[in-house]
């Protein structure tokens, strides 16, 4: 089982594609195209930036919107003999916490996601497999970031829909600075996003390949002789 994380646009869900067809395993996509409560909660942060609203009332249920579908992906990946996850369970609260510092949450609500989180988690540490064989962060820069998230062309997503979401983009790299000091739930395989551009360079791609197969030799996920395999295959 192998998840990858990262800020928004740094090239999860591309990667995860690419993984799934070369390893030949099944791919556990994170919702968004399907997912009704996101383009409300962009609109909400843009209308208390604009003074209209207080706070965002679609924090809270964005938040158990993304948190009842990661439960549901990391049950069905953690049963699962092989697959690649595009993002996990393992990430969630920092995006809640981020809501509830900027007072898009209350203490209410926080304490309520945080005890359903708490116990989600009880319930994944008693299924066949306890955690993901690897985690690969995706890690890049906001000028990488906001390049990329350009590219993609979600309008809720552009600065031009929502200048606020500058601050909001900023503070989301500095939370995952702190967030990849602190996972301990696997082995941890960091990804330059700035320095491999695997989504348009097909060198930097077999680069990125290489390094991730490496680390699965590393931490026992392949044999020796499908590592060899895979690397033959870049």
């Amino acid at each position: 089982m192998i998840t990858l994380s990262g800020v928004i646009g740094a090239g999860k869900s591309t990667l995860t594609k690419i993984l799934s067809e070369k390893l030949g395993k099944p791919a556990l996509f994170e919702p968004v195209d399907d997912n009704p409560v996101l383009p409300l909660f962009y609109e909400g942060n843009k209308k208390v930036e604009e003074g209209e609203w207080e706070t965002n009332p679609y924090a809270f249920l964005l938040q158990i919107f993304f948190l009842n579908r990661r439960f549901k992906s990391i049950k069905e990946a953690l049963c699962t003999k092989n697959s690649v996850m595009d993002r996990s369970i393992y990430e969630d609260s920092l995006f809640a916490k981020m809501n509830y510092d900027k007072g898009s949450m209350t203490k209410t609500e926080w304490d309520m996601y945080s005890e359903l989180l708490d116990n989600m988690m009880e319930e994944v540490h008693g299924l066949p497999k306890k955690s993901p064989d690897l985690m690969i962060l995706i890690k890049v820069s906001y000028p990488t970031m906001i390049k990329r998230i350009k590219k993609r062309g979600r309008e809720f997503e552009q600065l031009t829909y929502d200048a606020s979401l500058e601050e909001y983009y900023k503070d989301l790299i500095n939370r995952y600075e702190q967030w990849e000091k602190e996972y301990n739930k696997s082995p941890l395989l960091v990804i330059d996003g700035d320095k491999y551009d695997f989504v348009s360079n097909k060198e930097d791609l077999e680069s990125v390949l290489k390094q991730i197969y490496d680390k699965m030799l590393e931490v026992k996920c392949i044999t020796k002789e499908e590592h060899d395999k895979l690397i033959n295959s870049i």
